[in-house]
């Protein structure tokens, strides 16, 4: 693999970004990759935007992504999918939960988002949380969730990401979070 895979996730505090980036970056890793991440984070405990930078392939020599360069665009929330925007290109896959979360000082979710990326994108997933409401035990697993359906667009193996979840994930949460993962993996592509 000449050509890095550059994922971007987004999202805002509290959704599990972080840990997901962290189950990527070590399953790139257990497959053999170099791969490297990056994080900001500042004002997630307020619901502030949080995203990550991952990069894996025979040799990463930057964790930051360029802008018109991201391969996947992962997001948890529906307008920090607009946000993201300036790092993807038409080729770019966009996987997102159609999930809206009112920044602070805002009175009203701007409308007609999923129209918008529809028109200017023709790789477009979006899944919504409150049809898995029946399928994993706690919200707080649809980072987990996401990693599966990912899974399907990566050459990763399911082993290689199982035992990422199982260093990553706290013991006790373990098997909801493989739960969650397999999951995702049977959402429709």
């Amino acid at each position: 693999m000449n050509k890095p895979v550059n994922l971007l996730m987004v999202g805002v505090g509290g959704q599990g970004i972080i840990l997901a980036s962290d189950i990527i970056a070590l399953a790139a890793i257990k497959a053999g990759y170099d791969a490297k991440k990056n994080e900001i984070h500042g004002m997630s405990q307020r619901g502030g935007s949080v995203f990550s930078h991952i990069r894996y392939g025979e040799k990463i020599y930057s964790p930051v992504i360029p802008e018109g360069q991201t391969d996947i665009l992962v997001s948890l929330e529906e307008m920090e999918t607009l946000r993201w925007l300036k790092y993807t290109n038409k080729k770019t896959k966009i996987i997102y939960f159609k999930n809206e979360i009112l920044p602070a000082n805002v009175q009203e979710y701007p409308k007609g988002i999923e129209q918008a990326i529809n028109k200017s994108f023709p790789n477009v997933y979006i899944i919504k949380p409150e049809e898995l409401k029946e399928k994993i035990s706690s919200p707080k697993y649809l980072n987990t969730v996401l990693c599966g359906f990912l899974s399907n667009f990566l050459n990763l193996s399911k082993g290689q990401w199982i035992a990422a979840i199982k260093d990553k994930v706290p013991k006790e949460t373990y098997e909801l979070n493989l739960q969650a993962f397999e999951t995702g993996t049977k959402l429709k592509t």
